[in-house]
């Protein structure tokens, strides 16, 4: 059965982190078993891992073109999986794919965190006398697990993370198979193929997102958060809620917009498009003697990005409250309930050397990773910072309690910004789609509305974005917004490519 990650996405660690790959060149069972015992124990709750059979590695990469296995074993290694995985205790059965890569064929085991941890296995499954011992994942490697953190694994039985939870309130109707297919096409996902000759329960079984026996099965959590097309049903106040507050905390004058829900992806994408069409903005100083201008942004994209996709990734879906975002003249806060593990301590968050023992959500983040809206575990805070340094903002703050209830990403107006903030000049929102607006506007010699640039700005960003979205982004009515689209489509701004359903927009 097809895997739901695309092989070259997984082998350039673009979908899934290196640590989490195992490459092998040979058929080694002994190792092999090991291995997957520790992947379905995800001592951290990072989602498992995938072991590939037939490819060379040097530092954790995989040596191209790869060697390969002779077709002739593939059936006899199926075979005696088959055995193997009894041996493992409780029984585990990995997910199996056979690919083609560089004209060769690899095996390719994928192995999420078990229901049923901890698991056990003998130190070498070919031995006459099998010894089992517990093992886990450590960085890169795996371990046998000592006594401590065998008592610790036995602790975390009942602990499965919320996002892989069975949810018993909803049911397969909840899942909409267009946006299931939809995240398929998206990452390149050779399942796509497999989705139109199959039942949405057998994909989604595939996938690992459905819980429990065939005559009563229900949708994870997970499953819900991406293809439920209204989620907030299951996670209450699972929304995003921006306010601007235009004259500084300390005044009561603010202002809200309408709050942006729907799935994780969409929520990320459409809070981004509206900072970037809303509060973004770039400054360009020309040099002296010198042929390239200096930019510099109020705030770095990346940053807002990373804050963005953390909050919603690491926040904590059982609490009912939004992830908040307030503006202020010379600062931007990221609020989300739920905050970081408690084996962090507060000082390594400003270092920014950051690595929690657990995650919440532990399948959430390659979801997210596989669209590219992530980079990864634990380089949240790190991409912050180097990004603000690459812009030569201040650092940016980070803030918790001792409950560890919340997190709090602070960050603050770039210096070239601030003189425009001490005189009271207009800021958020008042110059929003200068750059597409007058872009265009040039290039077919006439003017522009507002609206109209900001519905530019949006396209530009999400060309998939829907008259609704847009309505919900700008704070005007669906008809305002089919109005002015109708008017660019009049001046040949833009064009509509595909069907009402299903298609884009495209700016000409």
């Amino acid at each position: 059965m097809p895997l739901p990650v695309n092989i070259q996405d997984l082998l350039s660690a673009k979908s899934v982190e290196s640590e989490r790959i195992e490459y092998k060149e040979g058929w080694n069972p002994d190792a092999i078993y090991r291995t997957i015992c520790a992947f379905a124990n995800d001592f951290s709750n990072i989602g498992g891992g995938y072991i590939i059979v037939g490819i060379e590695e040097k530092d954790g990469n995989p040596i191209r073109p790869v060697k390969g296995i002779e077709e002739h074993k593939l059936d006899h290694i199926q075979q005696q999986m088959i055995g193997f995985n009894h041996l493992i205790k409780p029984t585990y059965h990995p997910k199996l794919e056979i690919e083609e890569v560089d004209g060769k064929k690899v095996l390719v085991l994928w192995i999420p965190g078990g229901a049923n941890r901890p698991y056990e296995v003998p130190e070498q499954v070919t031995a006459k006398k099998k010894a089992p011992h517990y093992y886990i994942r450590r960085y890169a490697s795996t371990v046998k697990a000592e006594k401590q953190e065998q008592e610790e694994l036995i602790s975390l039985a009942n602990q499965v993370p919320f996002d892989d939870r069975a949810n018993t309130k909803a049911s397969l109707d909840d899942i909409s198979f267009t946006l299931l297919k939809e995240h398929l096409r998206l990452t390149k996902s050779k399942l796509l193929n497999w989705v139109e000759e199959k039942p949405k329960a057998e994909v989604l079984e595939q996938m690992e997102l459905l819980f429990g026996p065939p005559e009563q099965s229900f949708p994870r959590n997970v499953a819900l958060m991406l293809f439920c097309e209204q989620p907030e049903r299951f996670f209450p106040y699972s929304r995003v809620e921006i306010v601007f507050f235009p004259k500084g905390a300390a005044d009561p004058e603010f202002r809200e917009i309408p709050a942006i829900s729907g799935t994780v992806p969409k929520m990320i994408k459409e809070t981004l498009s509206y900072l970037r069409t809303h509060v973004l903005e770039e400054h360009i100083k020309k040099v002296p003697n010198q042929p390239e201008a200096i930019r510099v942004w109020n705030y770095p994209y990346a940053a807002l990005e990373e804050a963005v996709a953390n909050a919603l990734y690491h926040r904590d879906y059982l609490v009912r409250e939004p992830v908040e975002i307030r503006i202020y003249p010379d600062s931007i806060t990221i609020l989300n309930y739920g905050g970081p593990d408690r084996s962090i301590k507060p000082e390594a968050f400003q270092k920014g050397v950051i690595k929690p023992r657990r995650y919440r959500n532990r399948r959430l983040g390659d979801f997210l990773k596989e669209l590219d809206l992530t980079e990864g575990r634990a380089t949240g805070i790190p991409i912050i910072r180097k990004a603000l340094a690459e812009n030569g903002s201040p650092e940016a703050f980070f803030d918790t309690d001792d409950d560890r209830s919340f997190f709090e990403t602070t960050l603050f107006i770039h210096e070239t910004f601030k003189n425009a903030v001490s005189k009271n000049e207009p800021r958020v929102g008042e110059k929003v789609g200068e750059k597409v607006g007058e872009k265009v506007g040039e290039k077919v010699g006439e003017k522009i509305t507002e609206n109209q640039q900001k519905i530019l700005a949006i396209i530009k960003e999400n060309p998939h974005a829907s008259a609704k979205q847009m309505a919900g982004i700008i704070g005007i009515s669906d008809r305002k917004i089919e109005k002015n689209i109708a008017t660019l489509k009049q001046m040949q701004f833009i064009r509509r490519v595909g069907p009402a359903k299903g298609g884009y927009w495209e700016i000409v």
